[in-house]
C-alpha cells in the first residue's frame, strides 16, 4: 500500500509530492487454506451424511429376495409360504406377488385365480373391488364381510373356534377336499346359508359348522378355508394341508397372491375411481428410516454434554452472615423447620465435640454421653436437644435454638 502526500504550493515554484510505502499486516492465510482448514474440520460428518445417503439409496434400489410379512410366497419362515407357491411354479403356475388391491385387480383383469391371504386390513371399497374381478377366488382366514361379499351372502363366519387337535374328514364331493382327505382346522369355522354353498370337513361337536366352503356359480368359484395351516410352511406338510392348497391355488396358469398390506387404501376400481392412497413410492419407509439415522447422528454431533460441575472463584465476596441470613430466609418462606433445626443441631453437635476434643469418628452416644458430664445435665435431655425430632412450629424452633446456645456456654464455661 502507498500513501501520497503533498506539500503546499510556495509561490509559482513546482509542487514537491512524496510517497510512502506502508506494509500489509495479513493473518497468513489465503483462500486455499482456508478452505483446507474447513474441510478438515467438516469432513467427518461429511462422510458419515454421504455414507448414510448411498447406503439408504442402495437399500431403496435392491429389493431382498426374501421377506419376513406372514403367508408371503417369498417367505421362508415359519410363518411364511414359500414351501407352497415353489411348489406351485414347479407345476407351472405363474404367481404375481402383490400388497395392495390396486395391484391385485389390474394383475386379475385376464382371469385366472386370486388368493386373498387374510383381509382383516381390507376396506368395503377394496372388497368391492376384489370381487368384481373375473377370476377364482380361493380366501385364507377371510374376515366375515369379506366372505358374505364375495359368496352373496350364501356364508358367514361362525365363530366357532377348533382347537386343531382333531382330525376332520373331508365328507363332500370337492376334488380339492377329497385329495386333501383330512384337515386339522383352528380357525372360526363357516356356515351355510344357501345350498349353492357346500360345507366340508365339518366339526364333530356341530356338523354344519365346516372349515372348508365351495361357492361356485356360472361366472366362477369362490373357495375358503378358515385356516392359514394350510399355506405356512411349519405346518403344510401336516395331514391334507399340502393337497388342499394346491388343488386350490392350482386350478389355472395363473395366479395372483394378494397378502394385504395394512397401509393400503387403494381402491383399484376404473378411471372414474379416485384412488385415496398416499402417492408415496414403496421404498419411502426405508429412506424416511435412513434420514431419522443421519438427523440424530447430527443431533449427537452437534449437540453439548453436560460434564461434572466446576467450581468457580465468585466475581464478588459475600459476607457469611449474609450467606446465612438468605439461607434463614430460604427456610423460613418454605416452611423448613426441619432443615433450619438439623442445620442448628450440626453445627452445635461439632462445635460441641471440638471443644470436648472427641475426635470426628465419635458417634452419636459419645457425643451425649460428653456432654452430659460437662453440663451435668441428664443424658436424655442432651439427646433430646441435639438428636430430637424436628420442631412442630416456630416457637419450637426458637427455642430450641435457645437451648442449644445455653448447652454451648455451659459447656465452654466447665
Amino acid at each position: 500500500m502507498s500513501t501520497t502526500t503533498s506539500a503546499p504550493p510556495s509561490g509559482d515554484g513546482p509542487r514537491a509530492v512524496t510517497t510512502t510505502h506502508v506494509p500489509v499486516v495479513g493473518d497468513g492465510t489465503t483462500a486455499g487454506s482456508r478452505a483446507r482448514s474447513r474441510w478438515r474440520r467438516a469432513r467427518w460428518p461429511v462422510m458419515v451424511v454421504v455414507a448414510l445417503l448411498v447406503l439408504a439409496g442402495l437399500s431403496a434400489i435392491a429389493r431382498p429376495t426374501t421377506s419376513a410379512t406372514p403367508l408371503a410366497p417369498d417367505n421362508p419362515g415359519p410363518d411364511g409360504a414359500r414351501a407352497v407357491a415353489e411348489v406351485l411354479r414347479d407345476q407351472g403356475v405363474e404367481i404375481t406377488y402383490v400388497t395392495t388391491v390396486a395391484d391385485a385387480v389390474a394383475a386379475s383383469a385376464d382371469g385366472g385365480t386370486l388368493l386373498v391371504a387374510q383381509g382383516d386390513f381390507l376396506l368395503d371399497p377394496q372388497v368391492d373391488a376384489l370381487v368384481r374381478t373375473p377370476t377364482d377366488l380361493v380366501l385364507v382366514a377371510p374376515p366375515d364381510f369379506l366372505l358374505s361379499s364375495a359368496t352373496d351372502d350364501g356364508a358367514e363366519l361362525a365363530y366357532d373356534w377348533g382347537s386343531g387337535s382333531s382330525t376332520r374328514s373331508a365328507r363332500c364331493d370337492d376334488p380339492a377336499a377329497e385329495a386333501a382327505g383330512a384337515l386339522r382346522s383352528d380357525g372360526v369355522g363357516f356356515l351355510a346359508l344357501d345350498r349353492t354353498t357346500v360345507l366340508c370337513f365339518p366339526s364333530a361337536d356341530d356338523p354344519s359348522i365346516g372349515a372348508y366352503l365351495v361357492h361356485e356359480t356360472d361366472e366362477r368359484s369362490v373357495r375358503a378355508v378358515d385356516t392359514t395351516a394350510v399355506l405356512r410352511n411349519d405346518s403344510v406338510t401336516d395331514d391334507g394341508n399340502a393337497a388342499l392348497a394346491l388343488w386350490t391355488l392350482g386350478a389355472h396358469d395363473r395366479l395372483v397372491w394378494l397378502v394385504p398390506s395394512p397401509f393400503d387404501t387403494s381402491l383399484g376400481g376404473g378411471e372414474d375411481e379416485q384412488t385415496p392412497a398416499l402417492s408415496l413410492p414403496p421404498w419411502f419407509g426405508v429412506v424416511a428410516l435412513q434420514v431419522l439415522v443421519v438427523a440424530l447422528v447430527v443431533a449427537l454431533w452437534r449437540g453439548r454434554r453436560l460434564g461434572r460441575l466446576v467450581t468457580e472463584d465468585l466475581p464478588v465476596v459475600v459476607r457469611a452472615a449474609e450467606t446465612t441470613r438468605g439461607r434463614g430466609r430460604l427456610y423460613r418462606r418454605a416452611g423448613a423447620r426441619g432443615h433450619a433445626a438439623a442445620g442448628l443441631r450440626a453445627s452445635a453437635a461439632d462445635r460441641l465435640a471440638n471443644r470436648l476434643g472427641l475426635p470426628r469418628s465419635a458417634d452419636a452416644p459419645a457425643l451425649v454421653d460428653a456432654v452430659a458430664r460437662a453440663t451435668g445435665r441428664p443424658g436424655e435431655q442432651v439427646a433430646q436437644l441435639l438428636y430430637g425430632p424436628p420442631p412442630a412450629d416456630d416457637a419450637a424452633l426458637l427455642e430450641l435454638a435457645r437451648h442449644l446456645d445455653r448447652i454451648e456456654s455451659e459447656v465452654y464455661h466447665s
